[in-house]
């Protein structure tokens, strides 16, 4: 049943990475913003999510499966962050890709972290207003 779950999960990541890739495309100067906006909301909805699941909502462990390791796993991509960067080193954008790796790395702990602290914000003004019932 896991692999199902993450298999299940697994599409519906990619489907909306492929639609949001079509919302979100690359600048003239080859910058891959659609890949950047992929994986820095991913990031963040990834450490929102698991947060939440681990330590405040109770899920069913197929689908935290489904939806961290299946969804958000394959919404996010670091194969496709490697070739941008590649492309752009190639055809000589030394400045951008320097700026995407940079934007990526950087960015994706600060969505990281902004996530993870999100849900634990709502942890705490949850339990103050339980606390004061």
């Amino acid at each position: 049943m896991q692999y199902i779950s993450i298999g299940a999960g697994g599409f519906f990541g990619a489907v909306c990475r492929y639609y949001l890739s079509i919302v979100v495309t690359s600048s003239h100067d080859g910058f891959p913003l659609e890949t950047l906006v992929v994986n820095l909301l991913g990031s963040f909805a990834l450490g929102f999510f698991i947060t939440l699941t681990i330590s405040y909502w109770n899920i069913n462990p197929n689908l935290r499966l489904a939806i961290a390791t299946g969804f958000w796993g394959s919404f996010t991509t670091y194969s496709t962050f490697a070739v941008g960067t590649v492309n752009l080193l190639s055809a000589g954008h030394y400045v951008v890709a320097v700026t995407y790796i940079l934007a990526s790395f950087i960015g994706s702990f600060i969505f990281t972290f902004t996530g993870i602290y999100w849900a634990e914000w709502i942890e705490r003004k949850t339990e103050r207003m339980v606390d004061v019932d």
